[in-house]
């Protein structure tokens, strides 16, 4: 037993996945032969090398090659469950993941066909291996002057305060920060909490400060994918820590898109210690070569946090979640049972202090 064995054993909440950046190589496989879409490799090591990024554009062009690969209620079907099974794999018990309705409106598959694969999948991950999921749909960043970009941003909230009774619980902003700010998106986001939505914008991954907070005053933003530019501001690094909102950190997403040189050089650290509240997430997890517990794990190996500063961070991920208050506070005290629990199986006795 080891704080290794222990990391991977404590229960998690994930709050930062990607739907269709969760789809394992040899599924993705599977989805391109059955689907008749050409892919730049056929075997999973030639996916595996394909997933190597020149910038976050030509991320953004291989994540829209994987979309392709989805058009039946049963490719989103398959997804989800498997993306449950791998979450149930190490100890995720709730999951608030993204996924990008108009991608696939614009790729011709009708909302019906989506959102049926995807309540048909997450049913089946909460029965067969008792991991919720529940959606947050996110509008693509693009030029609101156009109307392309104004309906997609429409069709977006639509679905969701449609979804509402059936898991999904945010709206959120992605894709790439260059063409899209968080201000111009603030009338979709008011319409969205007015409907009873949460507020979960990407901001200050691949672009500065400004984007962090530009999502915080005009989005409303309750908690910040990514965030960690948000060093770069000290005023807003307090101000933060001081509202209480949590930035969902990715780091290995961050390093394999040259957000920052490498582990070293990132954040997380420095925000933690000014008292930032931070959760650790996977992101794209297959397309960086990385799982949930290898995140939870360079908290301990790369940022040389402790056992008790690592369950708090596993804990802000139930903490903060979109959860009814009285369920979160319930989740919390399993997952406090659960991991006194396994740091007495685990670790030694000066370790677990």
């Amino acid at each position: 037993m080891s704080l290794e064995s222990y990391l991977r054993a404590a229960p998690k909440a994930e709050l930062h996945v990607h739907l269709e950046g969760s789809i394992q190589p040899p599924t993705l496989l599977t989805l391109a032969r059955r689907n008749s879409v050409s892919l730049p490799a056929d075997t999973v090591q030639g996916l595996r090398e394909w997933f190597v990024y020149r910038d976050f554009l030509h991320f953004v062009e291989i994540y829209g090659a994987i979309a392709s690969c989805l058009k039946r209620i049963d490719d989103f079907e398959l997804i989800t469950y498997e993306l449950g099974a791998e979450l149930a794999r190490q100890n995720v018990r709730y999951a608030e993941v993204t996924t990008t309705p108009i991608m696939h409106i614009h790729r011709g598959t009708p909302h019906d066909i989506y959102f049926e694969g995807l309540t048909r999948g997450r049913e089946r991950a909460r029965r067969d291996f008792g991991v919720e999921i529940v959606w947050i749909f996110d509008v693509v960043r693009e030029d609101l002057r156009t109307a392309r970009a104004r309906e997609g941003a429409d069709h977006t909230l639509a679905v969701a305060i449609e979804g509402m009774h059936d898991g999904v619980v945010a709206l959120g902003l992605a894709g790439a920060e260059a063409l899209g700010p968080p201000e111009p998106f603030a009338p979709w986001f008011e319409r969205a909490r007015a409907a009873g939505l949460h507020s979960a914008p990407h901001a200050g991954e691949h672009l500065g400060s400004a984007s962090v907070r530009g999502a915080v005053e005009s989005l409303g933003a309750e908690r910040i994918g990514h965030g960690v530019r948000a060093i770069e501001d000290p005023q807003l690094v307090a101000l933060l820590a001081e509202r209480g909102i949590p930035l969902e950190v990715c780091p290995t997403s961050n390093v394999r898109l040259g957000v920052f040189p490498g582990l070293a050089a990132h954040p997380l650290r420095r925000l933690h210690d000014a008292g930032v509240v931070l959760t650790i997430n996977s992101d794209d997890p297959p397309l960086f070569n990385t799982t949930l517990n290898d995140e939870v794990a360079l908290l301990a190996n790369s940022f040389g946090l402790d056992v008790a500063a690592i369950d708090e961070i596993l804990l802000n991920g139930v903490r903060h979640s979109f959860l009814p208050a009285e369920r979160r506070h319930a989740l919390e005290a399993v997952f406090r049972g659960q991991m006194a629990a396994l740091r007495a199986e685990h670790l030694e006795p000066a370790t677990g202090k």
